[in-house]
């Protein structure tokens, strides 16, 4: 009735992936190719997710390092290496 009680869209998450487009989450190490930060760590924060230098401990959120070509975060994910016992 006159748009008066319609549900208001959230806006979805954000879905991170580096540019070999594998898969993002909090506590991932990766290599940034942008703001000189370095490797960093994905980290949450009261605005959302980011990245943390671990060289200079710099904060850019993720926001910031959108490749507007592919819409792909531009960082590169560090393999992590099986621990050999």
């Amino acid at each position: 009735m006159f748009g008066l009680f319609k549900k208001k869209k959230t806006a979805p998450a954000p879905i991170l992936a580096d540019l070999n487009n594998e898969s993002l989450q909090e506590g991932d190490i990766v290599q940034s190719l942008r703001y000189e930060l370095g490797k960093c760590r994905v980290i949450a924060t009261d605005k959302g997710l980011a990245y943390e230098s671990l060289e200079n401990g710099k904060q850019v959120g993720w926001h910031l390092m959108v490749d507007a070509s592919t819409d792909l975060q531009k960082v590169r994910k560090e393999t992590q290496r099986p621990i050999d016992n």
